[in-house]
């Protein structure tokens, strides 16, 4: 029986291992598409915005709830984008329940005063959430396009004159930005954040477009073609994460998107991490949910090449693949007593070097992100490791957290849309501890986060007895990432 039991959770443990290889294989290639695509001069049309029969009509959506500590940064930076007023309109998208509906009322009307076409666009419900907001705007907007900024971002006056030049080309849908940090160095917690956001829009996004894979549109900080959103099914609510699959059903009909990485729009990371819960719950829920709703349709397409399916899927599965890592973590320490009491199963453990290979792929291809950001000096590289352990940790804590959200999302159960609370803080000695939109409850799931850190703990003492340190390291990070997470937990709260 007890061998049994041992096989199953070898079986389960290698399938973990191997679903992560993959994953780690699939950012290798896009590694190689990167640097290959940095290579490269891209010429593409454009238009000429000095000729006024070429610049279009764009529309400015700006979907917020209840942003009473950002709005006036944001409207005052809106209001200084540079284009021809005649071409442009502006739409806040108010969602709120609470006082900053009448403050967001009047700096409107004030900046009306001064001759900008911007209106106050309020609904009688919350239905469909953000897709809903922007769904409702869309059907009066007088734009072709359609750029969207979240509440806490803020592009450059001159950024529509950088990405509406691209869709010259009538097959261009979304042009995409790269999100650029405010408060990157606040703490460690934005500091991990802000160091996983730059992979993704630098290896990933760039990797995948160079090729032509299937990218997506990341809620904000881009511009939609107007007859793409509706060519391809319109914004729709039943995901948490709106922007993927209306990305994927864009694409899916034809629709090219355009990503440029060297246009930085600067946001705000998260400094609480209840906020960075709520964020990281809504994103790894709703790429399990685009999963469930889209993978049919990218695997059984005719016109999609085997690899761009390929990378499609593993995009799909990006969040999934925390459930993966925490299995592998909850069952190393079983396997490490399997190990050392089965001695004919000591070959099976050679799987263990999956891990440790795809942990290599993935130190070099996030220190090529980071040295496109940061610079590729030998103090930049000394630092990256420290980062890269910190952020391996880190993530390594958040697993189970991430983990019920992907099968929460696998297995269809709807939840709300819970935004991730703004807090325009400048730098270390501004105190989030006001913020009224920050959750008071603990979450349920620290106590579970804080048996796992003694369980690892636990994993640690069981090299003495067994004489066999191979997965000490591994046992430290998730020691040292859970207790992280717990102790931040329990005591950054409002």
């Amino acid at each position: 029986m007890a061998l049994t039991i041992s096989y199953i959770i070898i079986a389960i443990y290698s399938i973990a291992l191997v679903l992560i290889f993959f994953y780690s294989l699939a950012q290798l290639n896009l590694l190689f598409n990167y640097l290959s695509h940095k290579k490269k001069n891209e010429t593409a049309p454009k238009f000429n915005l000095l000729d006024p029969k070429e610049i279009p009509f764009v529309t400015i959506q700006l979907p917020v709830y209840n942003e009473e500590y950002v709005m006036d940064r944001l409207l005052e930076n809106i209001a200084k984008i540079e284009y021809p007023s005649s071409k442009l309109e502006i739409q806040v998208l108010d969602d709120s329940t609470d006082e900053s509906v009448e403050k967001t009322a009047e700096h409107i009307k004030k900046l009306q005063e001064t001759g900008l076409d911007i209106q106050h666009i309020r609904r009688e419900n919350r239905s469909g959430f953000k897709a809903g907001a922007l769904k409702e705007g869309l059907t009066i907007a007088k734009g072709e396009f359609i750029a969207i900024f979240d509440a806490d971002f803020l592009p450059s006056s001159d950024w529509l004159k950088k990405t509406i030049i691209y869709f010259k080309d009538r097959e261009i849908g979304v042009v995409q930005t790269r999100w650029g940090h405010i408060n990157r160095d606040y703490s460690t917690l934005t500091r991990i954040q802000a160091f996983a956001l730059d992979a993704h829009f630098t290896l990933e996004q760039v990797g995948r477009n160079a090729k032509g894979h299937f990218i997506n549109f990341n809620g904000t900080a881009g511009i939609w073609r107007k007859e793409c959103i509706l060519d391809a099914g319109n914004w729709e609510g039943d995901t948490l994460t709106e922007d993927l699959d209306l990305s994927y059903r864009a694409q899916l009909k034809n629709w090219k998107f355009k990503y440029l990485e060297d246009v930085e729009t600067p946001a705000e990371l998260p400094v609480v991490i209840s906020a960075a819960r709520s964020q990281q719950f809504r994103w790894n829920k709703g790429g399990a949910e685009n999963f469930r709703k889209t993978v049919t349709s990218v695997v059984s397409s005719k016109n999609i090449p085997f690899k761009t399916k390929f990378h499609g899927v593993m995009h799909l599965l990006n969040s999934s693949m925390f459930l993966c890592v925490f299995i592998v973590a909850f069952l190393s320490i079983p396997m490490l007593y399997i190990k050392n009491s089965y001695g004919h199963l000591g070959w099976i453990f050679e799987v263990t070097s999956f891990f440790i290979v795809s942990t290599i792929i993935l130190f070099v291809c996030y220190w090529f992100t980071y040295k496109s950001i940061q610079g590729s000096s030998f103090n930049n590289f000394i630092d990256y490791i420290k980062l890269f352990f910190t952020f391996f940790s880190i993530a390594l804590g958040f697993s189970l957290h991430n983990s019920i959200a992907v099968l929460e999302g696998h297995m269809g159960k709807r939840s709300e849309f819970v935004r991730t609370p703004k807090f325009n803080l400048d730098n270390i000695s501004n105190s989030w501890k006001g913020n009224k939109y920050l959750a008071t409850k603990l979450s349920p799931n620290m106590i579970i986060e804080a048996a796992l850190m003694v369980y690892f703990l636990f994993g640690m003492y069981s090299a003495i007895p067994l004489n066999d340190f191979g997965l000490f390291p591994f046992h430290f990070m998730l020691f040292l990432g859970f207790g992280f997470v717990f102790f931040k937990s329990l005591t950054a709260r409002a």
